[in-house]
């Protein structure tokens, strides 16, 4: 994009462009496990199936890399050596995960197609930056051709065969970094990748620690509350927070704003 507009945008994957089953593989995986291997330390936590909810998982896991997440977790219900039983319970959501994954129980967000395709229309490049090593598996699966025609949308850059994942100029999904999120070194890396400066890029993320990673590298950010957590966003200073990508105003982004239409 010319002038004094964005240059760039970056995306989170989870939760801002595919409904995936992160959370109900880390649920499943904690009951699995306090029913089945770990079943003798279950009385002594706090953990019982109705007690993790999606804000639960919002608020300790979402964002995080899968070692991290985990013990976010099992540290929030109490449960003992939870350094210890980290990387098992890591493991098991992985295995879950995957399951699911190839059995497509996920959706793509329509919304958030139509932002990537406009955006793109726009000039801009654009970064999927997803701590996940799993957004690829969904990025190749879905169909930008085909969702643009059942749309009715036209663009140059279509071509058959375009996946969400070729649409990328920059994929730093699932890349280790020494310091996860709310710390910015994801996003100052894919702006970097991208070839911008923080200040030319805004990034989109439904997580309280992705907007606060956003705006510690000197970024806009758009917040997208997909949960009940409009407020939550909000609280953390989001240049705007909208339930749904259709509300931002693709225009004004030359302008260097984020606004609604």
């Amino acid at each position: 994009m010319t002038g004094d507009g964005f240059s760039g945008a970056i995306f989170d994957v989870d939760g801002v462009l595919v409904d995936s089953p992160h959370e109900r593989a880390w649920k499943d995986s904690l009951r699995e496990l306090m029913e089945g291997e770990w079943a003798d330390i279950a009385p002594s936590t706090s953990w019982s199936p109705e007690a993790f909810t999606s804000q639960v998982y919002q608020e300790q896991m979402s964002g995080k890399p899968r070692r991290a997440g985990a013990l976010a977790a099992l540290q929030y219900f109490d449960v003992p050596d939870a350094e210890s039983r980290a990387d098992v319970y890591g493991a098991h959501k992985q295995d879950i995960l995957v399951k699911l994954i190839e059995a497509g129980d996920f959706r793509a967000y329509p919304d958030a197609l139509r932002f990537v395709l406009a955006c793109k229309d726009a000039g801009l490049r654009i970064a999927a930056a997803s701590s996940s090593k799993n957004a690829g598996l969904f990025l190749r699966q879905i169909r930008l051709d085909t969702f643009a025609e059942q749309e009715g949308l036209s663009y140059d850059f279509l071509t058959p065969g375009l996946t969400l994942l070729d649409a990328f100029d920059v994929d730093i999904s699932g890349w280790d970094f020494a310091r996860g999120k709310p710390h910015p070194e994801i996003f100052l890396t894919a702006a970097d990748e991208l070839g911008y400066a923080p200040a030319q890029v805004f990034v989109v993320e439904d997580a309280v620690s992705g907007i606060q990673a956003a705006k510690a590298g000197g970024m806009a950010a758009v917040g997208v509350a997909r949960a009940d957590d409009f407020d939550a966003l909000a609280a953390q200073n989001a240049d705007i927070v909208v339930k749904s990508l259709d509300e931002i105003d693709v225009e004004a982004l030359r302008r260097h704003e984020l606004i609604a239409k």
